[in-house]
């Protein structure tokens, strides 16, 4: 065990699987009190089993400001304080230019970015409070080029990197330091249905379902391999730590080099 994180309170949301899962479990082994949160009651109280008293599971929909808050407060009661709110949770967003429906558009904003927008709303009282804090907010390459993401989704989340931005600007006098990570190619089950349709399959399923994944992405990057949770999980830790206390309105993009080889086929390029 670590302890970059020592004496430190975060709040992750989107925390039973995926990056939300693996920075969960890095920033309580570094150290931190963690209170995450998710839809799935059975995998986050699995996780909070395994990872004892620093861990503490609410499950929350992130799409209700309501729940938002509610996990927020539960890390206060729990744990006296937050140092650090990681927006993380996420998902697909179907619709496309042509067939966008008011439906999908507003399940897109309230799921992408308004999870974010309330997830400041409620950390920045708290962390004015206290002197400071690090927001962090799980954003995305489909924010910085063509045909990396679907139509609403890449739209949410630029206003998500913006977000973080402006917010990182206006908190800075109160020392809250407010940034975005773009993941790129992440193995995540997102790619195929998201972690519910992942836990209605059978483990081997699973598995076969993920080489193939990764085995994509790996042809997707200078680097030649697929980015895996771990990878945005130690980007997060950085921010939340003291080593990171002068990163402030950054979108820090870890994509393996992607963005600046990607030619989009839909373009031409």
């Amino acid at each position: 065990m670590g302890n970059r994180l020592a004496g430190k309170v975060a709040v992750i949301t989107g925390g039973t699987s995926g990056i939300g899962e693996a920075t969960v479990r890095l920033f309580v082994q570094e150290g931190a009190k963690v209170v995450f949160s998710g839809r799935s009651e059975d995998s986050g109280r699995a996780i909070e089993r395994e990872l004892g008293e620093a861990a503490a599971f609410v499950r929350a929909d992130v799409t209700r400001e309501d729940e938002i808050k509610a996990t927020i407060d539960r890390a206060l009661e729990r744990f006296g304080r937050l140092d650090c709110l990681f927006n993380n949770a996420g998902g697909n967003a179907s619709g496309t230019l042509e067939t966008v429906t008011p439906e999908q558009f507003h399940y897109a904003m309230d799921l992408l970015l308004g999870s974010v927008i309330f997830g400041i709303k409620h950390a920045t009282p708290v962390m004015k409070a206290q002197g400071g804090g690090s927001i962090i907010n799980n954003s995305s390459v489909a924010a910085l080029r063509h045909n990396l993401g679907g139509y609403l989704y890449s739209a949410a989340k630029a206003a998500v990197t913006q977000v973080s931005r402006i917010a990182g600007v206006e908190l800075a006098p109160y020392g809250i330091r407010v940034n975005s990570i773009s993941p790129g190619a992440v193995a995540t089950p997102v790619f195929y249905g998201g972690s519910a349709a992942a836990r209605r399959l059978e483990p081997a399923h699973n598995e076969a379902r993920m080489r193939k994944l990764t085995g994509n992405l790996e042809r997707s990057t200078p680097l030649g391999r697929a980015g895996m949770p771990i990878d945005i999980a130690y980007a997060a830790l950085y921010l939340a730590s003291d080593e990171g206390s002068y990163v402030n309105a950054h979108d820090w993009v870890i994509d393996g080099g992607m963005t600046q080889t990607w030619n989009d086929p839909k373009a031409g390029g």
